[in-house]
């Protein structure tokens, strides 16, 4: 992957924010569907509105290659998946009816997040507008994942050897079982997920370590609680790359969360996860994760916050 050089204009160097976003993200759904796949039209276009970021921040990917989803799922999942093969229950479990456009789009986003690994590296920081599809594990999908693009994105840059220690930082309000399970014998993966203890998915994996959270929690105990694990944890575990799931499903006017974080207690999560990696030097890509409430507004302008938080520190 050729990686942009700094645009000049106007004698103001281009903000080095790399975002994988296409168009393709917004996959069309049947009429009164719950995914608010809305988002990922909206969360670029505020951003370019708001002047957080220019056209330029923006990379477009080219789909994943078989190679890179079989470091991560298995041969028959995948070719059920690609190839339209899907039991009515499976497609049920994973939530969105199958089409081949949404199967490219999933590569994509997978790729999307494989190459922002790669800017990270250069960078610091580096973005996917979507992914965060911690529910799908190496053979299964479900809860709208159905290739979890940070593990693969994890296992790449193994595999590449670009690094031999990566901790996942997952604070989306659903536990991540399926990035769970795909590690749950590799040593070099350290999944860390905070979640809600009473929500999906009902039947949960074992993550390295898992928080689970009580029912309507606010900013105060979870900053808590977030403050007091991470910093031991990385010094601990010494991760050369973080991968952190943003979900905004941890706000309480989520019809799906539980929880309750104001706007600003969640924009202080992302602020602490990212003054943190900045502090140590440890690269971290950023999945977009989860995000249902009611009104689109609440959800865009969260995780608006998020790149804004990464850009002002970083940039």
């Amino acid at each position: 992957m050729t990686v942009d050089r700094p645009i000049v204009r106007s004698c103001k160097i281009v903000s080095m924010l790399k975002i994988a976003f296409d168009p393709i993200y917004a996959h069309p759904l049947p009429e009164g569907h719950r995914f608010p796949m809305i988002k990922y039209e909206l969360i670029p276009a505020q951003l370019l509105h708001e002047g957080v970021i220019r056209p330029e921040n923006l990379f477009s990917p080219e789909r994943a290659t078989d190679e890179s989803v079989l470091l991560t799922h298995d041969a028959v999942y995948w070719k059920q998946l690609k190839e339209g093969n899907l039991s009515a229950a499976e497609q049920r479990r994973i939530g969105f009816p199958w089409s081949a456009s949404l199967v490219e789009r999933e590569r994509r986003i997978a790729q999307g997040t494989m190459d922002a690994s790669l800017f990270a590296m250069e960078y610091g920081v580096a973005f996917n507008v979507a992914g965060g599809t911690h529910h799908a594990g190496s053979n299964w999908g479900e809860g709208f994942c159905m290739l979890n693009d940070q593990a693969m994105a994890a296992n790449f840059i193994l595999h590449k050897k670009l690094v031999s220690k990566i901790l996942i930082i997952d604070l989306d309000v659903h536990q991540g079982n399926g990035t769970a399970e795909i590690f749950a014998d590799d040593d070099r993966v350290f999944t860390f997920s905070m979640h809600g203890a009473n929500n999906f998915p009902s039947r949960k994996q074992i993550s390295d370590l898992d928080l689970p959270l009580p029912d309507g929690m606010e900013d105060e105990a979870y900053l808590k609680i977030l403050r007091d694990t991470l910093p031991p944890l990385i010094e601990n575990q010494q991760p050369e790359f973080i991968f952190y799931l943003a979900g905004v499903d941890v706000l309480a006017t989520d019809q799906l969360g539980k929880i309750s974080l104001t706007a600003a207690g969640c924009q202080e999560r992302d602020e602490f996860i990212f003054n943190l990696c900045h502090a140590k030097g440890i690269p971290v890509q950023v999945s977009m994760g989860g995000g249902y409430s009611p009104h689109i507004r609440d959800i865009v302008n969260a995780h608006c916050k998020t790149f804004q938080s990464a850009n002002d520190l970083y940039f």
